[in-house]
């Protein structure tokens, strides 16, 4: 039995909770989400908490019992807090600004890089900090990482975007070679 798919997922009082066929929505402060619920697993609302419950025991099944039930809860989180990732921007004259709702990033190239914000994220600079914000937490991570992509950090200076927070192990370089009789 799965431990993950096991556990009841509570429902704030903020946060609605409809289930219409094997479609649940879930509608809050922020937002909406729609999960879609497979064949043999089913979603049983009581007062304040939602059980995901298995119709088979299959592999697949009991495979999927744990991922949907955290598909829930993320989508429950989404609605009421939403999900934020922080890039910072590292290196003499790397900067973003934001124009609109359009990310502009000089990052080292010849040309400025724009980044236009998808639906239901937004996007905000502050210092050399890029805040990324939505209701979907797969929506968020693969946004951010997208961003991050455009200047990967370096593996000697440590320059370019990365997660705030992220630990990067630097090479030593040429220089620091040399000196350690190492060649």
């Amino acid at each position: 039995m799965s431990k993950v798919g096991q556990k009841p997922i509570s429902i704030p009082q903020e946060v609605k909770v409809n289930l219409e066929g094997k479609r649940l929505k879930v509608t809050g402060s922020l937002g909406e989400q729609v999960v879609v619920i497979p064949e043999n697993l089913k979603a049983v609302i009581s007062e304040n908490e939602i059980r995901v419950e298995r119709e088979l025991e299959t592999k697949k099944v009991r495979s999927l019992h744990g991922t949907y039930a955290r598909l829930i809860q993320n989508a429950i989180i989404g609605v009421s807090r939403g999900f934020e990732k922080i890039l910072e921007i590292v290196g003499t004259g790397y900067r973003g600004i934001m124009e609109q709702d359009v990310l502009v990033l000089s990052l080292g190239y010849s040309h400025q890089i724009r980044v236009a914000s998808p639906t239901g994220i937004k996007l905000s600079v502050e210092e050399n900090k890029i805040k990324v914000f939505g209701i979907d937490k797969e929506l968020v991570g693969t946004t951010a990482h997208n961003i991050k992509i455009l200047r990967k950090p370096d593996s000697y200076k440590g320059k370019g975007i990365r997660f705030l927070g992220e630990k990067l192990r630097l090479k030593p370089g040429k220089a620091a070679a040399k000196t350690t009789g190492a060649a």
